[in-house]
């Protein structure tokens, strides 16, 4: 395929890092209007919330379902209504999730980008040797909080060292990890109850970890709901999630004029 087989463009506007976003986002216009074809921005956080509809037709829900955000920037619970309307339900009042696993990752001298890593080792870990804390919140609460969970593993890690005792770092990563996905499950599910969906998607960097899938899909299971999981490749940050969003909403008259700027935080959250 040739550009002149293109007839639109889409392209992230945001949330992110401005001068990063200017770069893609200017080029994107910039093509555009070269080409005379139209341009549209999208939010990204649109861009995971479909993921899902990349996916064979048997493998997509229908409207509305609830959906979990979660990436090293954003921890978030929307109702999807259809694909261009989306509802907060809740979100991270601090750390997203994938933050926190870099942040543990970069505690435990792992590396960066951390989650892969804290996942590969939590395998060879127990997830009840460390008992560290579930941030719920408020009862009623479908907001997220890791902040502390992040502390937690840095007092323990700092307690060994202190003492001179040998730093367990796959029991670590495998309590750290399952009190996080215990959050995210919980309160996605109780998410899906309070809106009245029987349908629930995830979405976002940390949806392809994969006790955070089988977890989930266990718990709808016992709940009686479908839990849709986008591919890994579709989970992570890609064009085709973008390109989709950005088609929906050129079908519904969105499109960018040639001064229109990136946006550092999305108006969805």
């Amino acid at each position: 395929m040739s550009l002149q087989d293109i007839d639109l463009i889409a392209a992230t506007q945001g949330p992110g890092l401005v001068g990063s976003l200017l770069v893609g986002f200017t080029f994107a216009k910039a093509v555009a209007l070269v080409q005379q074809i139209p341009c549209t921005g999208v939010d990204h956080l649109t861009g995971h919330l479909l993921a899902i509809l990349l996916e064979k037709e048997e493998d997509r829900p229908l409207f509305p379902y609830t959906a979990l955000v979660v990436s090293g920037g954003n921890t978030s619970l929307f109702a999807v209504d259809s694909t261009t309307e989306f509802r907060l339900l809740g979100r991270t009042r601090d750390d997203a999730a994938g933050e926190a696993f870099d942040k543990v990752a970069k505690l435990l001298g792992l590396g960066y980008p951390g989650g892969p890593m804290v996942s590969k080792l939590a395998h060879q870990g127990n997830a009840n040797a460390i008992p560290f804390p579930r941030a719920w919140l408020d009862k009623e609460s479908l907001d997220f909080s890791f902040s502390g969970l992040k502390t937690s593993v840095a007092n323990y890690v700092h307690k060994c060292r202190q003492k001179n005792n040998p730093v367990p770092i796959e029991d670590i990563c495998a309590s750290f990890e399952q009190a996080v996905v215990d959050v995210l499950v919980e309160k996605t599910l109780y998410a899906a109850e309070k809106a009245g969906h029987r349908q629930v998607v995830i979405g976002g960097g940390v949806a392809a970890n994969t006790k955070l899938r089988q977890q989930l899909k266990a718990r709808c299971t016992e709940e009686g709901l479908r839990c849709f999981t986008p591919s890994p490749e579709y989970c992570t940050d890609n064009a085709a999630m973008i390109g989709l969003a950005g088609y929906f909403q050129f079908a519904m008259g969105s499109t960018v004029a040639l001064d229109a700027d990136a946006f550092s935080r999305s108006p969805l959250n």
